[in-house]
């Protein structure tokens, strides 16, 4: 699979086969990964596989932790800004609804979506787990570098012919998941990821979400 291929079959995947990633798999993956652009070369991510009965552990935890505490347990970052304007709010509202009429929950079926939501913190029944930490004291110039790394990691995981789904989400639980992975005091949760092969029968993961055309997000300058 070349890059060209790689990024245009890369999908946020939110049902997966429980088909085994093998160790040596996601330790090849994450080792080229390394290679991703970093400001100064800081390198200022830290990185942390978990699957098998870890995994099992983790999952227990949170189906516990989701009851206790639905709304999270405060989050150290907001993933969006509080106040989303157009076109931003539009895409965002868009993508929601064409996943949920993906999987035939309605609007008004709260319930069912926050069933659906919590399924976040199952890793969509993925085999393997993956978390990014950085340290407290890095800015928004190395968090983008954790971005390049991310992608650069789902790319990857492409060309092994598996699927993934990065997940933001996992911020509203950062003391359950820095005491899971023993984080230090001085390092902070970024987000997860869901990693395993894709459950191509299920509907939601035949979703295609859209992109702005060219024209809108791009200004060319003396070319």
């Amino acid at each position: 699979m070349n890059v060209q291929e790689a990024i245009a079959s890369r999908r946020s995947v939110r049902a997966f086969l429980p088909t085994p990633v093998p160790g040596e798999v996601i330790r090849r993956v994450l080792e080229r990964a390394l290679r991703a652009p970093s400001g100064g070369n800081l390198q200022p991510w830290h990185l942390h596989a978990v699957g098998g009965e870890r995994l099992d552990a983790l999952k227990a935890t949170m189906r516990e932790r989701v009851l206790q505490a639905p709304g999270g347990e405060g989050k150290e970052y907001d993933v969006y800004p509080e106040s989303l304007p157009s076109p931003y709010r539009d895409r965002r509202f868009a993508v929601g609804e064409a996943m949920y009429a993906s999987l035939g929950i309605p609007r008004d079926d709260k319930p069912a979506r926050l069933r659906w939501f919590a399924r976040n913190f199952q890793f969509f029944d993925a085999p393997l787990a993956l978390f990014c930490t950085v340290d407290r004291l890095m800015g928004p110039p190395q968090w983008s570098d954790l971005g390049m790394l991310l992608q650069s990691v789902m790319l990857l995981l492409r060309a092994e012919g598996l699927d993934s789904c990065a997940q933001e989400c996992w911020a509203l639980y950062p003391r359950t998941i820095g005491d899971f992975l023993e984080l230090p005091e001085g390092r902070m949760l970024f987000c997860g990821m869901a990693i395993g092969y894709a459950d191509r029968s299920h509907a939601v993961d035949a979703l295609e979400t859209a992109r702005a055309p060219l024209a809108e997000v791009a200004s060319f300058h003396g070319i």
